[in-house]
């Protein structure tokens, strides 16, 4: 996010505070809606991000504020002098409104990339290494596959752990013994318990954990030495995740930047797809 942004002038008030799981569904809220966070009352607050009305007067307090209307004067004070609430969107349907949300959450992705720095590092650490375990279990199950699937056009070798169970440490050892450095992880609500534990593990292992996540203030967060945040869609009865997929594509692409035989093997994949007649023209 730009450092101007009202995103991401929220995510350096909440950065340094350990929030619980609750206050960090709270600060996950305010971010996506950060243009109308200084606007809106507790009620409406614990209402978007499903917790209590007082569970958001203790996210207040936890960030050093009386209360959650000091907190609010907080943020109408630093907010640009023309903001104004959003458009409540009454004039759209609830398929609309999911689409624009989507919209949103990639124009904060937009907003993030203007520093390519963090995803020129995580290209760099898992290029490197050899092999490279990529981690999705459940709902970012599909997000692993994906990812594992291109990753494994320009990479030498890529090991996708998408099922948990008894041998997911055991996968994570053995792909450590062969030489591995760095873990790739995509990590979505509700966040399975066995993914944070297995990252703890790779960790204590001595892998480099490069993680995509809906929220910065994700539970993988504190076990992840690179963590890139791309917020879903909740409107749905089931999340929409259009960011953090674009954001898998666009590691794939620093990964390609950082393997000079990238291209070679893609002609190559090409030319054995023609001479097997693989696809349909």
């Amino acid at each position: 996010m730009s450092g101007s942004s009202p995103a991401a002038r929220l995510q350096r008030l909440f950065e340094g505070h350990r929030l619980t799981p609750t206050q960090r569904r709270i600060a996950h809220c305010m971010v996506r809606r950060a243009a109308d966070a200084p606007f809106l009352s507790s009620v409406e607050l614990a209402e978007l991000a499903g917790v209590s009305q007082p569970s958001v007067t203790r996210f207040a307090v936890a960030l050093g504020f009386d209360g959650y209307p000091a907190l609010r004067r907080h943020l109408r004070e630093v907010a640009p002098a023309d903001a104004e609430p959003e458009d409540a969107g009454d004039t759209y349907n609830e398929y609309q409104q999911a689409v624009r949300a989507e919209i949103e959450n990639l124009q904060h992705l937009s907003d993030l990339l203007a520093d390519p720095a963090p995803v020129e590092r995580a290209g760099r650490l898992l290029a490197g290494s050899r092999p490279l375990p990529v981690l999705g279990l459940r709902a970012a199950s599909s997000q692993a596959r994906g990812f594992g699937y291109f990753a494994a056009k320009v990479h030498p070798d890529v090991r996708v752990l998408d099922e948990g169970g008894g041998m997911l440490l055991d996968r994570i050892d053995s792909a450590r013994r062969a030489g591995a450095t760095a873990l790739m992880c995509f990590a979505l609500p509700r966040h399975p318990r066995e993914c944070v534990d297995a990252l703890a593990y790779a960790k204590d292992q001595g892998l480099a954990v490069v993680t995509v996540a809906d929220s910065a203030f994700a539970p993988v967060a504190k076990h992840s030495d690179l963590l890139l945040p791309a917020a879903i869609g909740s409107g749905l009865s089931f999340d929409t995740v259009c960011a953090p997929m674009l954001l898998g594509r666009v590691l794939l692409e620093a990964i390609c930047d950082e393997l000079p035989e990238a291209q070679a093997r893609l002609e190559e994949f090409d030319v054995r797809a023609a001479a097997r007649g693989l696809f349909v023209e």
